[in-house]
């Protein structure tokens, strides 16, 4: 595919728009993920979560950070017009879009790109799935999406973003959560735990963290509990 866009996020994280090819129409789900990789380098793949949602026709977006071989190779060097390989999605990270349910979603740096499709797919469908981010970054100046999940909690009654800092200086202007997500802070969210349907990205360990918390913490059965670690 065709990369159509680069737009950068954060110093270090980049949106590619990945350009479907003429007459190529695929169905695949808010939530999964695809593989890519150069031309010139088939043996070194790597699975990125999709930061656009089903809706989005036409292309594919990803949210990559300079972590890796791959990552730096994007980061510093993709360009629009540049082909990459790409294998249809796959994953069953998937959003339960029920009008009772309520969907927490832990995320960890990067671990916030799906996040982004679940709640773009909810605002547009004007769904009664209510959402809850609680992402954790080291400052204020490492939040991925900041403005687009601002525009969409002002949008959508149902969609709440939470933003923890975990290095600040004391004297650092903040007013919001600092330190990393503690169960506390978690069970806050939580209003009728068996309609509720807990999300974990990032990090593993962010991620066996949050299913710590959730499966044994809250005696939630793992039913409940959907977990993308991210090495």
């Amino acid at each position: 595919m065709l990369i159509e866009t680069v737009t950068p996020e954060l110093p270090d994280t980049k949106t590619l728009r990945l350009k479907w090819p003429d007459g190529h129409n695929p169905e695949f789900l808010t939530g999964q993920f695809i593989t890519v990789y150069w031309p010139d380098a088939p043996g070194y793949k790597r699975a990125y979560s999709l930061s656009s949602c089903a809706l989005d026709r036409g292309s594919y977006e990803v949210t990559i950070k300079r972590e890796g071989k791959m990552g730096t190779r994007v980061v510093d060097w993709a360009q629009p017009g540049d082909k990459l390989m790409v294998l249809p999605p796959a994953g069953k990270f998937l959003p339960v879009f029920e009008p009772q349910k309520h969907l927490i979603c832990i995320a960890g740096g990067s671990g916030v790109t799906p996040f982004r499709g679940f709640v773009r797919e909810a605002t547009r469908r004007n769904l009664e799935t209510k959402i809850t981010v609680l992402y954790s970054v080291r400052t204020t100046n490492d939040v991925i999406f900041q403005r687009e999940f601002l525009d969409y909690a002002a949008q959508n009654t149902n969609f709440t973003f939470l933003i923890t800092c975990t290095r600040l200086h004391p004297e650092d202007v903040w007013t919001g959560h600092r330190g990393r997500i503690t169960a506390e802070w978690v069970r806050e969210q939580v209003h009728d735990l068996p309609n509720t349907v807990f999300y974990a990205c990032g990090p593993n360990p962010l991620v066996e963290f949050a299913e710590e918390l959730v499966v044994h913490g809250l005696q939630v059965p793992k039913a409940q509990m959907k977990t993308e670690k991210w090495g």
